[in-house]
């Protein structure tokens, strides 16, 4: 009889093992092609913005506080869980992942409201990224597909899903396994382990069938020698931590500050979101566009060692903080590389007979190691986008930097501290 109960649990394990791998398997597929499409649909938007501005340079003024505001009015009224980046989103659903409100969390409509309200805010000419909601539209696909397949949902199936989201959106697989240990496992088991890389290798293996082999920045080889590195590196270290930590400061005091005039600024979200659109309009008509979308091309075009105005930097910065403090959906990691592509830019004025590619990924690193306080996907992921083997150790000294600097400035990490009103 023992023997037979024991047979009986064993096949009741066997069977539940392989339903949940076959989760994995399918959820994974699925929110690749989630990616895919997000990334296309967001590109057609982001041009589909430019060509009305080279027809109309007016048009921001008018269409972008408009649509920053019906962005935020149908979020807060339908989808209040679909605001902001969805990062925090999933970190909230991690701990009771079976719950009630992960479920919300991580629903389809909630996942829909993101994809179209990013989109949204994209052709509007918002300073956004699609990989903050890439996480939570892919942590919600995971977990639908559990559920459908009623494997039990645990918190490893929405790291696991997340972690995707990430590689798929930046084709980085590496920077997916590091950003869950670092970000959004508290407490990263083995068993979440296996989950986390078999959930990023099947997406990645879908995005690679689909979308080619592609390096996101493209194949870079930048060297800085060993004097130039040492002065590089601190400069980059502390003015990226600083830069990122003041950052991640606003974000959080918008968050939870009780201070009376934020108090009085929160009660009146749609006209935040207004100023905010017409802060993001006047700064992209004043530096000819360069602050809108999420500023992959002129990225990519300083990584290469040509050269963009000064002001992309500046106006990216400030335009990507007040998309991200209007209300409306969408992330902050492409604009924040943007950001830090643009400190990187100003470094390399100060050496100018060095590699400047060299000094703009270390501005990158710096500046998004200090808003999200994770270091470690800072220097996979920038090693990912480039292909970049050879500025390691650098990456490593200015990304520790900037995380203490960015520590000084902003005690809480964003992420986690956003994620708290989730809950």
């Amino acid at each position: 009889m023992e023997q037979r109960a024991e047979t009986g649990f064993a096949r009741l394990r066997w069977t539940g093992n392989l339903a949940s791998r076959i989760a994995a398997i399918l959820g994974a597929m699925a929110l690749a092609l989630a990616a895919i499409v997000f990334a296309q649909t967001g590109e057609l938007a982001q041009r589909a913005f430019l060509a009305l501005y080279h027809r109309a340079s007016w048009a921001p003024l008018v269409l972008t506080p408009a649509l920053f505001m019906t962005v935020v009015w149908f979020t807060r009224r339908f989808w209040p869980l679909a605001r902001g980046s969805g990062i925090p989103q999933v970190m909230a659903a991690c701990h009771n992942p079976d719950g009630a409100k992960a479920a919300a969390l991580l629903s389809p409509a909630t996942a829909i409201a993101k994809f179209v309200g990013t989109l949204l805010i994209l052709l509007a000419g918002g300073s956004a990224g699609r990989e903050g909601p890439t996480v939570q539209i892919s942590a919600s696909i995971m977990m639908a597909v559990n559920r459908i397949l009623r494997v039990p949902i645990t918190s490893g199936v929405v790291i696991a899903g997340g972690a995707a989201g990430v590689a798929a959106a930046f084709n980085t697989p590496l920077a997916g396994v590091a950003f869950a240990i670092e970000e959004l496992a508290a407490a990263f088991e083995q068993k979440v382990a296996v989950q986390v890389m078999a959930a990023v290798m099947i997406a990645g293996l879908v995005s690679l069938g689909l979308s080619g082999d592609y390096i996101y920045f493209g194949a870079m080889s930048a060297t800085l020698d060993l004097r130039t590195m040492l002065m590089v590196v601190p400069l980059a270290g502390i003015g990226g931590g600083v830069l990122g930590g003041l950052f991640a400061r606003a974000m959080v005091a918008l968050a939870w500050s009780g201070a009376p005039w934020l108090v009085r600024i929160k009660a009146r979200p749609l006209v935040l979101a207004g100023v905010c659109g017409l802060i993001v309009a006047i700064t992209g008509v004043v530096s000819d566009g360069l602050s809108w979308g999420t500023g992959y091309e002129t990225t990519r075009a300083l990584l290469e060692g040509h050269h963009v105005p000064l002001a992309f930097g500046p106006a990216k910065l400030v335009s990507t903080l007040a998309t991200a403090l209007s209300g409306a959906p969408g992330g902050i990691f492409a604009p924040s590389l943007s950001v830090g592509a643009g400190l990187g830019q100003a470094l390399a004025m100060i050496f100018p007979t060095h590699g400047d590619g060299a000094i703009v990924v270390l501005g990158i690193v710096g500046y998004f190691s200090g808003v999200v306080r994770a270091p470690l996907t800072a220097i996979i992921i920038v090693m990912e986008m480039t292909a970049d083997r050879s500025m390691i150790l650098p990456l490593f000294g200015t990304a520790l930097i900037a995380d203490w600097a960015s520590a000084m400035v902003c005690r809480p990490k964003l992420y986690h501290a956003l994620s708290l009103s989730f809950r």
